[in-house]
């Protein structure tokens, strides 16, 4: 059953509260609504549900600092929610540009981004429930589609992400019509099985996998539910293989901080110093800026994340990687990690990939985790990556690999990256190791994003076909794996484990 007590959200939604009570009384965790409103106020540290939801309008009328995301994403339905009716304007070039970024429009030209937005009206009219918000980034559902919006640190915010994901009530494609048996490995734990089914259904995953272990436990649970193909009817195995977008950055960091650990480089100097095939424009950065997202390095061009074969940094993104984001605020990208594995290669003198496995891989016997550098190179049994269309039917991606394997070019099972969860602080001194749990600005370690509460470390990211999280209870090491082979946010699953 759940415990502990959690902080609510800076602006917590009461509705999102309901809708998580009637979730769970529908897994079965609860008897009654009111048991499981009772324990989900607990949870957060209140006696009652009236008390809970006391204590959220309190914080509904408390100045809080506003998402400039939402307010973007208010800005899209509001503009286009009437795009179905015969005498609606469009926006012309100029409004859009208000609103979206440079490199937005360059990927998705006006023309296009006007015709899909305005395909949805519709969808865009329904009931708006606020999932999380930050200033740069926010996720709501609207009707039956999850939106993911993602702004610019700088005024005037302007949109450098947005994704409407369909959710499980659109799904119509009959190869799921029965639903896959799930298939276990070690010893689940109770509430398992329900959390899966309940957000495979929701989500309308193809593949969910759940994982997780700790340090008394001596082997790791996998529960793996749904089909890792559809067209040959394969059932997902708790043995299939995963592409580990964000995930992957674990490994890249702790391979850096094992080199720190051996002396070959320290958490201060300049990355500059170490770096040979590229170089930063700025000379200042430290390795430390670089682990903590504090750097502002340039990410990567979202169009050259993807491809038939591995590439080498200077290829994707030029000799000189620019540094035009903020210094000393903690933003996640890929831009530092990439330059990370840069630094690895470059110290090493070896391919990033076998780099790697030597420092990480290996040390914690994680066998049937590699870096795939060709599409031919991606292992058996691996998972079919699908994307959810509009009319409700799966249609699979072609298979790719990433450009820059340092961010998400590790392909691993659910049970690999628990043993790497569990594993990888042993790796380092004890000193180091507590240092990568600390915070080093606002949210950030040395490579981990910290819960607000500073009780759970964890890192996560989506590719094209995939999400990946992993996250570690701090006082007691005990890990948390998620799985999907669509792009779909992940971190009510994450949370639900976590209280299990």
């Amino acid at each position: 059953m759940p415990g502990g007590s959690r902080s609510l959200p800076g602006r917590p939604s009461l509705r999102h509260l309901k809708l998580e009570a009637k979730r769970r009384l529908a897994a079965g965790e609860f008897p009654t609504l009111h048991d499981a409103q009772v324990a989900i106020a607990r949870e957060h540290g209140l006696p009652t549900w009236a008390a809970l939801k006391q204590r959220i309008n309190e914080q509904a009328g408390q100045a809080e600092q506003e998402s400039h995301a939402l307010d973007q994403l208010r800005w899209v339905i509001a503009r286009f929610c009437g795009a179905d009716e015969p005498d609606w304007p469009a926006p012309d070039d100029d409004e859009l540009n208000q609103h979206f970024s440079e490199p937005f429009l360059a990927a998705i030209p006006p023309a296009r981004l006007v015709e899909v937005i305005a395909g949805m009206a519709a969808d865009l009219r329904g009931e708006l429930e606020v999932i999380r918000q930050a200033p740069l980034q926010a996720q709501v559902r609207l009707g039956d589609l999850e939106y993911i919006a993602v702004v610019e640190a700088e005024p005037p915010y302007r949109l450098t992400g947005l994704r409407g994901l369909p959710l499980g009530r659109r799904v119509r494609d009959p190869r799921v019509a029965d639903p896959a048996p799930a298939r276990t490995r070690g010893e689940v734990p109770a509430e398992a099985p329900a959390i899966a089914a309940a957000a495979q259904a929701d989500l309308g995953l193809v593949a969910l996998l759940l994982a997780g272990g700790d340090q008394k436990t001596p082997q790791e649970w996998v529960l793996a539910q749904g089909w890792a193909d559809l067209d040959r009817a394969e059932v997902l195995d708790p043995g299939h293989r995963f592409p580990a977008p964000g995930v992957t950055a674990l490994v890249t960091t702790t391979a850096v901080l094992r080199l720190v650990a051996g002396g070959r480089i320290r958490l201060d100097d300049p990355a500059n110093g170490h770096l040979r095939a590229v170089r930063l424009a700025d000379d200042t950065i430290t390795v430390r800026e670089l682990l903590s997202h504090t750097a502002g390095v340039d990410n990567p061009a979202p169009d050259r994340l993807y491809g038939e074969t591995a590439q080498d940094l200077a290829t994707v993104m030029g000799p000189v990687i620019g540094c035009t984001g903020p210094r000393g605020v903690a933003q996640v990208g890929n831009g530092g990690i990439v330059v990370l594995g840069q630094l690895v290669t470059d110290v090493t003198g070896q391919p990033y990939a076998d780099a790697a496995t030597r420092l990480v891989l290996e040390p914690l016997h994680l066998s049937d985790s590699s870096f795939p550098a060709r599409v031919a190179d991606i292992p058996g049994g691996a998972v079919t990556g699908y994307d959810l269309t509009l009319e409700g039917l799966y249609q699979p991606f072609p298979p790719r690999v990433p450009t820059l394997a340092a961010v998400a070019g590790l392909w691993s099972t659910g049970a690999d990256l628990v043993r790497l969860g569990l594993g990888w602080s042993a790796l380092l001194p004890g000193s180091l190791a507590h240092e990568a749990l600390t915070p080093q600005a606002g949210r950030t370690g040395l490579g981990w994003l910290l819960s607000p509460d500073g009780e759970v470390a964890m890192i996560a990211g989506g590719g094209h076909d995939a999400v990946a999280y992993l996250g570690v209870r701090i006082r007691d090491g005990r890990t948390h794996v998620v799985l999907t082979s669509r792009m779909m946010p992940v971190n009510t699953i994450a949370e639900r484990l976590l209280r299990t």
